[in-house]
């Protein structure tokens, strides 16, 4: 089944496992800035990672770009503005297609009202890029909102302006609202939700780790999209 593995879970490896399902790269931007404040991964070493991934492992569906989120305590954290962040999230990707125009890696709309995320798109439209062209565009900063129904709206005219989107993020209730409209997801609910599950036999205390939990849990993911959503909900 596909999976979300982030790029930290992977770049130390020496060894890496051969893919046998398509599978998506997080770049692992969101625990980066939490520790650092700002990106210490330079693209040059992203990139890669990435190319490393596609020769060893295989079957990569696409690699997220290194944005910028822009929640307010991420805000707080690198003392920056939505707008700077959005711009640093523009520059990153257009160095990272300078760099490897031949790697799946996809831009991601960031913001955190709808009028930023649109003012983002416009951003990504200025410096030449089409997002109606990219096979797959990420919309971020959505996991850590306590209602998702404006951001259902904005995915809704996202989507109907030809964007194909991957929601970062997305657990079931996000799902509930924006399963038509999202190309694909990712979450790691399913984890979060098995710390607090007693293991199911001996060999686990709880149901974070368990494969049987996992597949549980994306029946139920699969059954909230409708099957009209291709999955990673088994984020890593």
């Amino acid at each position: 089944m596909p999976l979300f593995v982030s790029h930290r879970r992977l770049a130390k490896r020496k060894a890496l496992p051969r893919a046998i399902a398509p599978w998506a790269l997080d770049s692992g931007g969101f625990t980066e800035l939490s520790m650092f404040n700002e990106w210490r991964t330079t693209p040059q070493t992203y990139v890669a990672g990435v190319r490393r991934y596609v020769d060893e492992v295989g079957q990569l569906d696409f690699a997220s770009q290194q944005a910028w989120m822009c929640e307010p305590s991420m805000l707080a954290k690198t003392g920056r503005t939505v707008e700077q962040h959005q711009d640093l999230t523009v520059a990153n990707f257009l160095e990272l297609r300078s760099l490897a125009p031949d790697l799946p890696i996809i831009p991601v709309i960031q913001g955190w009202r709808t009028a930023e995320y649109l003012r983002c798109v416009d951003k990504f439209a200025a410096a030449g890029v089409d997002l109606t062209k990219e096979p797959r565009v990420g919309i971020g900063s959505v996991c850590r909102r306590t209602t998702l129904l404006n951001m259902s709206l904005l995915i809704g005219r996202l989507a109907a302006d030809g964007i194909r989107l991957h929601g970062f993020g997305f657990g079931l209730q996000g799902l509930e609202y924006s399963a038509g409209k999202l190309a694909s997801s990712d979450s790691m609910a399913w984890s979060a939700a098995g710390r607090r599950e007693p293991g199911c036999d001996d060999s686990h205390k709880t149901e974070a780790n368990c494969l049987d939990y996992a597949l549980w849990w994306r029946g139920q993911v699969l059954r909230a999209g409708g099957g009209r959503i291709e999955d990673y909900a088994l984020a890593a």
